[in-house]
């Protein structure tokens, strides 16, 4: 097996360039096409979701804290503290 120049040279990389302006303005075109396509909430559907979330929220942490209350109480009666 005889080395050729090709083997015993290290394999260079291709530099890597700067998108070009015209890429960047498709990339822009192309965002603003997509966004045009969006259903984008009507202000009441934002504001009904919005309760809906801060609503749940609002349970949820009234129902861990009922839980992390009930857990303590036990923890100090076993324990005796």
């Amino acid at each position: 097996m005889a080395n050729t120049k090709e083997q015993q040279q290290p394999q260079k990389s291709a530099p890597t360039q700067a998108p070009k302006p015209n890429a960047v303005a498709r990339y822009v075109k192309e965002v603003r096409s997509e966004l045009s396509k969006v259903i984008w909430p009507t202000r009441e559907q934002a504001l009904n979701l919005t309760l809906i979330v801060l609503v749940v929220m609002v349970a949820m942490s009234l129902f861990l804290g009922g839980v992390d209350a009930i857990f303590s109480g036990l923890i100090q009666l076993l324990t005796g503290a």
